[in-house]
């Protein structure tokens, strides 16, 4: 009995080393396996934290005619923010910028504008898939349309301060709709894509449709490459809408307000190309709209009273621009605005009963708008740039607007990269 009391004491006297020596490697393993899901759920925690920018923007400008009576004269009023800044001091537009990946297949962006009248507008607020494979992506929301080149860039990322006449006059500065936007890119060593839109027609051309389905839709597809040393990108794009009593704001030969609004069919289409080589950049867009539908004309009873009558109307306009970083921080750019009035025909006009082609100043004219811009910019470093603008503007029929914008452009927080 003593024996096996003596033998038994022994072997737990023998086995306790290594029991403590398991015990304490039991501890370490768990107390490493709870490191690792703390930093499993910080990282977790971190990737759903959103990254934040905010743009801020203001102006310093002196020009020669008054910004409140700008108009482009032979273009029907777009309603956007066309016309040059505020004379003096003005606060712009600031932007804050919310995106990131919601998980494996989504990705989600918002972008807030904060305007100098206090106010809060949603530029964009969409989300854009991550994993449908085959070169397809799929967009949903409110988005910078994919037209043309120039349309789906950022404000605060232009090389000048203001946008392109002919984007002024056929786009209301941008399109900018609600809908979805499907986009294809080819598997190739170039750039080969392809997409298309359908949106709701929320502004210019289109008039905001109370309808079912799309009341606005856009084609685009684009090519580009290396050559030569310099990258290089060209597109065809196509815009559709069908306007409700989209109207504006005239005057007739007599000084009397009038009403003009017009119901049919809008189609633009555009064709834009950039090239960037070393420190130079040359970029270029060609707009073509055609409309055709019902003009509506009343002067309240002065003289006609109301009338409508068929009209149709073939436009274009286009800008060419050089940009040459001549320096690392310091910046020279050029360009080149003209539109073309092109052919209208009025039918209240045309049947010699009523109003004449002087009742219709603005729509009416002989007056091909054109703008010649020249800009320097500083920027100290990829978060802030000051910018310079020399303008002489031909917009308004028989007046010549010299203007002097000063702007500066500070980034805060993440920012992803810009368009090519």
């Amino acid at each position: 009995m003593f024996r096996s009391m003596g033998c038994a004491m022994a072997l737990a006297v023998a086995t306790a080393p290594a029991y403590a020596q398991q015990s304490d490697e039991v501890r370490k393993l768990q107390q490493r396996v709870d490191r690792l899901e703390a930093q499993s759920q910080l990282r977790g925690q971190s990737a759903f934290n959103p990254e934040i920018s905010l743009i801020l923007q203001g102006t310093a400008a002196s020009l020669k005619q008054d910004p409140e009576t700008y108009q482009i004269t032979g273009f029907a009023p777009s309603g956007g923010e066309v016309g040059p800044p505020r004379r003096g001091f003005s606060l712009a537009e600031s932007e804050l910028v919310v995106a990131g990946n919601v998980d494996p297949y989504f990705r989600g962006q918002l972008v807030a504008a904060l305007t100098p009248e206090d106010e809060i507008e949603v530029e964009e607020a969409f989300f854009q898939t991550l994993a449908l494979g085959r070169g397809f992506t799929l967009k949903g929301g409110r988005f910078l349309s994919g037209i043309g080149y120039q349309n789906e860039i950022h404000q605060h990322a232009w090389d000048f301060q203001d946008a392109p006449l002919a984007y002024n006059a056929f786009l209301g500065g941008r399109l900018n709709d609600d809908g979805v936007q499907l986009k294809w890119v080819a598997p190739t060593s170039f750039l080969l894509e392809f997409g298309t839109e359908a949106g709701r027609g929320r502004t210019f051309p289109a008039t905001d449709p109370n309808k079912n389905g799309a009341g606005a839709w856009t084609l685009f597809g684009h090519v580009g490459g290396d050559l030569a040393g310099s990258a290089w990108r060209a597109g065809l794009s196509y815009l559709r809408v069908k306007p409700q009593d989209r109207a504006f704001e005239d005057a007739d030969s007599l000084g009397n307000a009038t009403t003009q609004s017009f119901t049919g069919e809008s189609k633009l289409w555009i064709a834009d190309f950039v090239v960037k080589w070393r420190d130079l950049k040359l970029q270029g867009e060609y707009f073509r709209r055609d409309e055709e539908g019902d003009l509506a004309f009343d002067d309240g009873g002065a003289v006609f009273g109301a009338l409508t009558d068929r009209y149709k109307s073939e436009q274009s306009g286009w800008y060419a621009q050089a940009m040459y970083r001549f320096l690392p921080q310091w910046r020279v750019a050029y360009r080149y605005d003209q539109l073309d009035h092109g052919d209208v025909s009025n039918g209240i006009v045309n049947n010699g009963l009523g109003p004449t082609a002087a009742d219709f100043p603005l729509l009416m004219t002989d007056h091909n708008p054109t703008r010649n811009t020249l800009m320097v910019d500083w920027s100290p470093t990829e978060f802030s740039r000051v910018r310079l603008q020399l303008a002489q503007d031909k917009s308004r029929a028989g007046v010549t607007d010299d203007q002097v914008v000063l702007q500066y452009i500070l980034s805060l927080g993440a920012h992803g990269a810009h368009k090519f």
